[in-house]
């Protein structure tokens, strides 16, 4: 039952991050972070979230979402119904596949026409 609950909520959690980090954040250092995957630890103390960045951009990526942290745990807490909102841990997902590719192509699009506008 725990894993399966782990699973839900590694979705939820990959779901809203992508949503902060992609839209919600002016940060220019996360422009090319596109969130892959988050893998929630059963007891819920611990999300250790995969990200794609762009060739040359991991080390800026992944210190701007170091120090986004607090903020990302926080907006988590408020849009997630949940006891305790897990620890977040950033690394780069080296063997994204082609379809989170296609998907982070597609946001990128879709938020360079909406500043467009």
């Amino acid at each position: 039952m725990e894993e399966h609950r782990a699973r839900r909520v590694s979705e939820a959690v990959k779901e809203e991050l992508a949503e902060l980090i992609g839209f919600e954040m002016d940060d220019p250092r996360l422009a090319s972070v596109n969130v892959t995957g988050a893998d929630v630890s059963p007891d819920m103390r611990t999300a250790h979230v995969k990200v794609a960045v762009e060739a040359g951009q991991e080390k800026k990526a992944l210190e701007a979402l170091d120090h986004a942290k607090g903020f990302l745990k926080h907006e988590l807490a408020s849009r997630l119904n949940l006891r305790r909102i897990p620890d977040l841990h950033f690394s780069t997902d080296t063997h994204s596949d082609a379809e989170s590719r296609i998907e982070f192509l597609l946001r990128r699009a879709r938020r360079t026409r909406a500043r467009d506008s």
